[in-house]
């Protein structure tokens, strides 16, 4: 936190991003201290650097910013642009989209058209960058520096009512480039638009430069048209002070690209509060933190294989705002987002809690954390990178609470950096594709994971028997049901496990903690009553997503008795149990492994000498599995699950299946063991748990769980 405060919010930069991210891993791999001097120097510390940076701030540049699409006379664009300005960009929207061309308004329950979504209900759109900074349009700005829209991290792409069909549509959002080298331009914004600036006087001497069409604002509110299809520059004058300027992206040829090349005086004043914010961090951790830097190696590897992942998926995701796939869950969640958060900047909290739906239909968490990510991160998702930073963590900790460091480390090598895993819905690019795509289940995931680990511990002596822990465990694996409410079999299966155990055991603490932790799940049931009057567990989309409820089981299974092997409900059960057991991979050559998996987990959970915590972790992943005999058998619903299910085929086989496996083919055992490919990659493991595992995550060397991290 004190960090975060050095850096000021919103934390919307990649620079201050990587501060922070380094800051809190020293701090939670590190020793931090107590002593309440250093604290107060560390207070101290933060306080001259918020000082430094308000009383020698960096000059701002107003900034507007807004999609223009115009259907008709009137509205918030021709009310509040300048008229000059307004007709020039008109002109350009009808010649580019011609009346007589553009797709009919239809239905609003079946929008498709641009037409039925809805126009800008002002001139300049909302951004979260601006949330703190009350700006005069959009934001405030430092520096220009615009080559492509996806890192000028244009907010309003994504607004619930630009959800366009770019099937009915004339007006598309987005396209993009398939090329695999194409990773930090992938997308290219196909909707027009419009960027505007106003320079304060300390600009006078700089140069703006620009490719495309500019409107530059002179006497009497006259704008000049000035368009050019390579880079040229011109110098801010006095008379330019206050003056709009407009950069064009309605025709898009040439793309729009504006960079401000700032004065000397101007580029030393943009990196005192940058400079400021990193010694300040940089003398927080050096105060409170005792840095250990062989436990670095696996945290920072773990960091810039999940970063390298990021990137090659889709790198608006590390900084940028891409526009989301219309009719996507990405853009559903951030479009509700956006709404809620200028819900509440305008006082009206009980809308913003409303979460725009009376009655949930979607899953309902997504969008609160999107809503709480725009206020930490601005016009970014940074905060959803953050939780993919964290799953490999997790995911490690997950296998090393079971198994010795050097399968932990195999699987978490695996999980990361080996696609292998595509397979078997249990490879960290799974997670990274739908994360960027603004999807629920990758955030969910992480949650639940964090929840279990507080739940079953994170060694082999079991859980903290507190109630803060316990408090911690049930909370996140509510959050994880806020987020995706088919988590809710297996999280029910832990934590009344874990509760019954601790009543057993005269744990009452541990009991509140638990109880505590989970009764904001009812949050949603009340959210439902209170704002739509309806009695809802979770959410109304619930329902039709259930495509073999029981009855149809029942009545495939009147079927088959009746030898009507044709039917429709016995067809349906095939397709939808082929659909669970070829897993999140969807392919139907994966059944059989799946299955022998599947077998496994009922093994655990009858394996009378396993780890008990080992064996409810089965019994909650059995639950998920029956989730798949009744619901839409989508991979991405399933990633949890199946990771879950590596974790207890691996066990098994260290503890029990390796062993009968050598008393069956002894011989091949052996040839297996002594094969210069195993005996390298076990040489590997043993030299990367020497350099990257002692002490980190709590682990002692070699081997033996070590002792708890306070």
């Amino acid at each position: 936190m004190l960090v975060a405060a050095a850096l000021g919010l919103p934390i919307n930069d990649l620079v201050r991003y990587a501060i922070l991210v380094v800051a809190t891993v020293l701090i939670i791999v590190g020793t931090v201290s107590a002593r309440p001097k250093l604290w107060v120097g560390s207070a101290a510390v933060v306080g001259l650097c918020v000082l430094g940076q308000v009383l020698l701030p960096a000059p701002r540049i107003e900034e507007g910013h807004n999609v223009f699409i115009v259907d008709g006379p009137g509205g918030a664009l021709e009310a509040g642009l300048p008229a000059e300005a307004f007709r020039f960009m008109l002109a350009e929207f009808d010649a580019r989209y011609p009346t007589e061309r553009r797709c009919a308004a239809t239905d609003m329950r079946n929008p498709g058209c641009w037409r039925s979504r809805g126009l800008p209900d002002r001139a300049f759109a909302f951004s979260a960058d601006g949330i703190l900074d009350h700006p005069r349009y959009s934001r405030r700005v430092t520096a220009i520096d615009l080559d492509d829209p996806v890192w000028l991290r244009l907010g309003f792409i994504n607004e619930a009512r630009y959800n366009w069909d770019a099937e009915i549509s004339d007006v598309d959002r987005a396209s993009r480039d398939r090329r695999f080298w194409a990773f930090a331009h992938r997308w290219k914004l196909e909707m027009p638009w419009f960027v505007m600036y106003r320079f304060p006087s300390d600009f006078v001497g700089s140069a703006l430069c620009w490719r495309g069409e500019l409107l530059w604002e002179g006497a009497d509110e006259h704008f000049e048209t000035i368009s050019h299809s390579s880079p040229r520059c011109r110098t801010l004058e006095p008379d330019d002070v206050g003056r709009r300027i407009f950069g064009v992206a309605i025709r898009q040829d040439p793309p729009l690209a504006i960079e401000l090349k700032p004065s000397a005086s101007i580029r030393a004043r943009q990196l005192v509060g940058p400079l400021l914010s990193l010694l300040a961090s940089v003398a927080l951790v050096g105060l409170l933190v005792r840095v250990h830097p062989r436990r670095l190696v696996l945290p920072f590897a773990l960091i810039a294989l999940t970063l390298a992942v990021a990137f090659i998926n889709d790198a608006s995701f590390i900084g940028g705002v891409r526009p989301f796939d219309a009719g996507d869950d990405g853009l559903v969640y951030d479009g509700l987002s956006r709404v809620m958060l200028q819900r509440f900047l305008a006082s009206d909290i009980a809308g913003a809690l409303e979460g725009s739906e009376p009655v949930f239909y979607y899953t309902p968490g997504l969008r609160y954390l999107r809503a709480i990510e725009h206020v930490l991160f601005g016009e970014s998702y940074l905060g959803y990178l953050a939780l993919i930073l964290a799953l490999p963590f997790l995911a490690f900790a997950a296998f090393r609470r079971f198994l010795p460091p050097r399968w932990a480390l195999a699987l978490i090598v695996i999980f990361t950096a080996i696609p292998i895993g595509v397979l078997f819905g249990s490879t960290l690019a799974q997670y990274v594709k739908w994360a960027a795509r603004g999807f629920a289940d990758p955030a969910a995931g992480v949650l639940f994971l964090a929840g279990f680990l507080l739940l079953v511990g994170r060694t082999q002596a079991g859980p903290r028997l507190g109630l803060a822990a316990a408090f911690g465990a049930g909370l996140l694996l509510t959050l994880a049901i806020f987020v995706r409410p088919n988590l809710a079999p297996g999280a029910g299966i832990l934590l009344g496990g874990a509760g019954l155990a601790a009543l057993w055991q005269g744990q009452y603490r541990r009991v509140a903690g638990l109880c505590i932790g989970f009764l904001p799940v009812l949050g949603m049931p009340l959210h439902n009553w209170v704002y739509g009057g309806q009695l809802v567990l979770f959410t109304a989309g619930a329902a039709p997503a259930v495509s073999m409820p029981p009855a149809a089981y029942l009545a495939a299974l009147a079927e088959l008795l009746r030898l009507e092997l044709s039917g429709e409900h016995l067809a349906r059960a095939a397709r939808q149990i082929g659909g669970w057991l070829a897993g999140p991979s969807e392919l139907v050559f994966m059944a059989p492994l799946n299955i022998a998996a599947v077998a496994v987990v009922i093994r655990v959970v009858m394996w009378r000498q396993a780890d008990p915590w080992l064996r409810l972790t089965a019994g909650a992943t059995l639950a998920q599995h029956c989730v798949g005999l009744f619901f839409l058998t989508y991979g991405r619903y399933y990633y949890l699950t199946w990771l879950l299910t590596l974790l207890i085929v691996a066990v098994w086989l260290h503890g029990e299946g390796l062993v009968l496996l050598q008393r069956r083919w002894p011989a091949l055992s052996r040839r297996v063991g002594m094969h210069p490919a195993s005996v390298m990659v076990g040489r590997s493991l043993e030299r990367g748990l020497g350099l990257m595992c002692p002490g980190v995550m709590g682990l002692g060397v070699m081997g033996k769980p070590g002792p708890e991290k306070p």
